[in-house]
């Protein structure tokens, strides 16, 4: 772990596990100084993902931040590759589906390049560029203000065209997973179009790595019961096991060594 990008998203995977980091901890374990890792906290103090105390750091993330896409589009990138290849077996020729926004949901639409006659609606820029020259697919934007940074189409265009489409599946991320505050997001306005792609879908799978359990964003965007599958790299922890079970929610594990249904 020699680059700072290496290095600060061990300390950020760190800090979101245990809420805290210690310098001469990090120092072992990168093979790297104490002083090193004290400017790596000190930058990511400056754009407020973790706060300095003595000795080491605390995660100063609130609920409405939100990681930047780039970012969130290389941690945990071998578990998202996992979960949208398993993901987009479930999809079939001459499904129309919705792809939501977020790194691995973009996982799920890049595994589609053997599936034919299919319509694609999304509010993800980055997963329409997938498409964009494929004859064979027929591909709808909602159309919306451009969110920066997400590259999100959101806004009142946005969700009034969504309300005008149904599908046969969603395939839907979000910021959080809670067994008691159910589906929460970073942001309002993406939160809102989840909402209605969710409203005119016959299936809902969410697509979640284990980061996002138990963990509550700024935004609600729906309870549980909504949800028919959740697709996940890890088991759940009982409580959150339970309430997706007591929601009649089928969980996949999906790993390196294959995947089971609990």
């Amino acid at each position: 772990m020699n680059t700072v990008d290496q290095r600060q998203r061990y300390i950020i995977e760190k800090v979101e596990k245990s809420g805290s980091v210690n310098v001469i901890e990090l120092a072992e374990a990168m093979d790297v100084s104490e002083m090193t890792i004290r400017r790596d906290l000190n930058e990511l103090e400056k754009v407020g993902i973790v706060r300095r105390i003595h000795g080491g750091a605390v995660s100063a993330r609130g609920r409405s931040y939100e990681p930047p896409l780039s970012m969130r589009s290389v941690e945990n990138r071998l578990a998202k590759q996992l979960l949208g290849k398993y993901a987009s077996g479930m999809v079939v020729e001459g499904d129309c589906i919705a792809l939501d926004i977020g790194s691995t949901t973009y996982e799920v639409a890049t595994n589609l390049v053997d599936i034919h006659n299919i319509t694609i609606i999304t509010p993800s820029i980055p997963i329409a560029q997938l498409f964009f020259d494929r004859s064979d697919v027929r591909l709808i934007l909602p159309g919306g203000m451009v969110r920066p940074g997400e590259t999100s189409l959101v806004g009142d265009l946005a969700r009034r065209n969504l309300e005008l489409l149904f599908f046969d599946r969603l395939f839907l991320g979000v910021g959080a997973v809670d067994s008691s505050a159910g589906l929460t997001e970073y942001n309002m306005d993406d939160a809102a179009v989840k909402q209605i792609m969710i409203k005119n879908a016959k299936e809902i799978i969410l697509v979640a790595d284990a980061s996002k359990f138990e963990k509550i964003a700024f935004a609600f965007v729906s309870s549980l019961k909504f949800l028919h599958h959740f697709i996940t790299n890890e088991e759940p922890p009982t409580a959150l096991l339970s309430a997706l079970k007591t929601s009649n929610v089928t969980v996949h594990v999906v790993t390196e060594t294959g995947a089971y249904i609990l």
